[in-house]
């Protein structure tokens, strides 16, 4: 009897510590505050931006305009460092003639405040305001990109833009349905899915985006499962393409090298008409 109560003490430990760290464990701005480098570092020319939100804060952000672009693209990262992590995919995208907006979400890196998700959905919101007002971007040649927690980022921000506003193309790299449903599933003894305080639903954001979306997502994936983008792409209504690349979650976008960008160049042009130059 003695051997039960402690088990359910130390479960009852384990629920406790889930609910109370929960934000501690979506977001992780403290695995890198400093920049590691700067685009200039890869030979791009680059300024610094600050972005204002709705709520009065100031956002760290960079601008690496492309020669000739064949259009914009608006950058959210993952949940972890910050945006001179992204170095690797900011190369890759300029490659690939887009000129990029890449921010950092609040409390992440140099950016004012603490992460929030109704937070997150401000910064967003703040980038896409300086790219069709400060840059002059037409909305219909800005393509929204997020990877792992920025894929609902993104996904939240191109339902919410319709009409004359909605951008050219969204792309989503390693997607989750919602923040319940992946907990539930990697934490099957926890009652996971009624604790977390979070929803970042993309599956329900994507019914609503109107553009051409591209799902990326890599079966060895060992963080967020092949079967969770799998699930988000279904969700979405058409015109819609998936491309399935290799490596792990943080790394498959340099592991699938070329057939990453080349995927990424052929839904650019063929689905949002969005050719070179």
């Amino acid at each position: 009897m003695r051997f039960l109560v402690g088990l359910v003490l130390v479960y009852a430990l384990v629920v406790s510590l889930a609910w109370g760290f929960q934000s501690r464990l979506l977001y992780l701005p403290h695995l890198g505050r400093e920049h590691v480098g700067t685009p200039a570092d890869l030979g791009l020319a680059w300024e610094p931006v600050t972005l204002s939100t709705e709520d009065g804060l100031s956002l760290d952000a960079w601008w690496i305009p492309a020669d000739a672009p064949r259009a914009s693209l608006l950058f959210f990262h993952g949940n972890a460092g910050n945006i001179s992590h992204r170095l690797a995919s900011i190369a890759q995208f300029h490659r690939l003639g887009l000129s990029v907006l890449i921010l950092d979400y609040r409390g992440y890196g140099r950016s004012e405040g603490s992460p929030s998700e109704a937070g997150t959905a401000r910064d967003a919101r703040a980038g896409w305001r300086w790219l069709v007002e400060e840059a002059e971007a037409p909305p219909g040649e800005v393509v929204l990109f997020g990877r792992s927690l920025g894929a609902a980022v993104a996904a939240e921000l191109a339902s919410s833009l319709t009409g004359e506003a909605s951008p050219a193309a969204v792309i989503l790299e390693s997607p989750f349905r919602s923040v319940p449903k992946l907990a539930q599933r990697l934490y099957p003894f926890l009652p996971a899915r009624w604790l977390v305080r979070f929803d970042y639903d993309t599956e329900a954001y994507v019914r609503r985006i109107a553009a051409p979306l591209l799902v990326i997502h890599s079966r060895e994936d060992e963080i967020i499962p092949f079967a969770e983008g799998r699930l988000v792409f279904a969700a979405a209504g058409e015109p819609k393409r998936l491309l399935e690349i290799r490596g792990g979650h943080n790394t498959g976008f340099v592991d699938s090298e070329p057939d990453y960008s080349a995927g990424i160049d052929a839904f650019l042009s063929e689905e949002a008409g969005l050719e070179r130059p």
